[in-house]
């Protein structure tokens, strides 16, 4: 017999993902692995594979499965990658930026969330993560430059400290407006210099400085 999980994350991948345009296969096959359930509370487990946001604790949230597609998707993630995650949330992006990539540095800026999600992705055996906690504007410039940045937090302009943090021809998808009106960024460094485009509109909590 199927476990329901599993064909839960299979229909997940079929209806809200290769459905609506998502045709990584990396992607999908991580998208595939990744036990969803295993970061959301356990009162909400039923709802893992639903297609919308799931509230984490501490104000946050676990991303809608499709926007965390799209983000992925558009990161071209190989596997030899260092990436920095803003916003470790529950976990689930990290884990499956782990299973993309060869090392994930992620900051979050709530001790409890990064606590349960250090704890949640060693008990899934994710070796290769490293979990901070911290403010997610200042990145982690002792492991820069990364060859990816993903931040799962909205910001009303692209932090200069993460781009400064991206090496030549790297990538970085960020969400970029006020609290009710956003949009993902794509950028790549390219020539030291920043190159934008928009992609789609998105809700997500703000990314708070500590600094500002």
């Amino acid at each position: 017999m199927t476990d329901p999980t599993t064909a839960a994350r299979h229909l997940m991948v079929d209806s809200q993902l290769r459905a609506r345009g998502v045709t990584d296969p990396r992607v999908l096959d991580a998208m595939l692995r990744v036990p969803r359930h295993e970061f959301v509370p356990a009162s909400l487990r039923a709802e893992a594979y639903e297609d919308h946001p799931l509230p984490i604790g501490d104000d946050q949230t676990i991303s809608q499965p499709y926007v965390v597609a799209v983000m992925l998707e558009s990161l071209q993630l190989s596997p030899t990658d260092t990436v920095l995650e803003i916003g470790t949330g529950s976990g689930y992006v990290t884990a499956l930026l782990a299973e993309l990539t060869a090392q994930v540095f992620s900051i979050e800026r709530h001790p409890a969330l990064a606590s349960e999600a250090r704890t949640v992705l060693a008990a899934l055996g994710y070796a290769n993560v490293h979990v901070f906690t911290g403010d997610g504007t200042l990145g982690l410039a002792a492991h820069a430059p990364f060859d990816a940045v993903l931040v799962s937090a909205a910001a009303l302009s692209v932090p200069p400290t993460l781009l400064s943090q991206l090496r030549e021809g790297g990538r970085m998808v960020i969400p970029v407006g006020s609290l009710d009106s956003q949009q993902l960024q794509f950028i790549r460094m390219i020539n030291g210099q920043p190159a934008v485009s928009l992609r789609d509109s998105v809700r997500f909590v703000p990314l708070i400085s500590d600094h500002d």
